[in-house]
């Protein structure tokens, strides 16, 4: 500690942050057990032991809830996991250094523009009315399509916008990787008459291995998040039977109706999910590469 002491303290306001904002809180869990009254107080409020699990998981809405969370996380994760190392893959062969950098910066872009833009954007291209996709439907004797109110169609744009809004910003991880592979190992495998797709499966892959695995177990600690602030924006009266998720149901319980116990529950619940896949997917790891944590 004292010969380490200044990269200690160069770690102290990390350290105070993840205190103050992640540990000191998770002393509020004890309100899902809870029925908690903002009169009584934290304290004051009485027990009733595991009442907010029960009635969340028994209740009307508990299975298409999980459905739309899960099929929306699972969805997002088999197309949004391997589209940034495609496109990763696909920038490392580029040899022009100006094209890489166009084409990287128009991709990750997206990342910054919050999910009201996002939606905005969405409604001037796909408003049945003066939405340019359905402009170019009529012109072409299609009948216009509601989109964003279409329950068929909510989860393919959810999606759909996701990747297009991700996908640059998580190639960055894979293109650092990348950069770090010995040049030696290309030299080698062309030297021995390896192809650029045995190049790509011999020397490419196995070098980003880690990454892959390590970013794979990370998403699937948060596969009950399917993304609030998107959902939130894109879910409506029409769409909200295959849009409607934990969060946003969470948030109407929570702060709408002031269930707040209710929703600790469930906040909790989703915590406990989270941590037994984020475990056995870690175990999984390391049985198929032992150097992996």
């Amino acid at each position: 500690m004292r010969r380490y002491r200044i990269l200690y303290l160069l770690l102290l306001p990390e350290l105070i942050y993840f205190a103050v904002f992640k540990y000191i809180p998770m002393f509020g869990i004890l309100i899902a057990f809870k029925n908690y009254n903002l009169a009584l107080g934290f304290w004051d409020s009485p027990w009733i032991g595991f009442s907010n699990f029960s009635s969340f998981i028994n209740g009307v809405y508990f299975w298409d809830i999980m459905e739309n969370t899960i099929l929306i996380s699972v969805y997002k994760l088999l197309f949004g996991f391997a589209a940034p190392i495609v496109l990763a893959l696909m920038l490392n062969e580029v040899k022009s250094n100006w094209f890489k950098k166009v084409v990287q910066t128009i991709t990750y872009l997206p990342h910054f523009v919050s999910w009201v833009i996002v939606y905005g954007l969405m409604v001037a291209l796909l408003s049945p009315g003066e939405g340019l996709v359905n402009l170019l439907l009529k012109e072409y004797g299609y009948s216009p399509i509601s989109f964003l109110t279409e329950p068929g169609w909510i989860r393919p744009i959810i999606v759909s916008s996701d990747l297009w809004k991700e996908v640059g910003w998580g190639a960055i991880l894979y293109l650092a990787a990348l950069a770090g592979i010995d040049p030696s190992l290309y030299e080698a495998a062309r030297m021995d008459g390896a192809s650029k797709a045995r190049q790509l499966w011999h020397v490419t892959l196995p070098g980003i291995r880690n990454i892959i695995i390590i970013l794979l177990v990370i998403r699937l600690s948060h596969i009950l998040d399917a993304g609030f602030d998107q959902i939130f924006m894109m879910a409506n009266t029409f769409n909200q039977e295959k849009a409607d998720i934990i969060d946003t149901w969470v948030y109407r319980q929570g702060l709408e109706r002031m269930q707040i116990g209710l929703a600790t529950a469930v906040g909790l619940f989703k915590a406990v999910i989270g941590f037994i896949l984020v475990v056995a997917a870690n175990k999984a790891a390391k049985k198929f590469d032992g150097q992996i944590w």
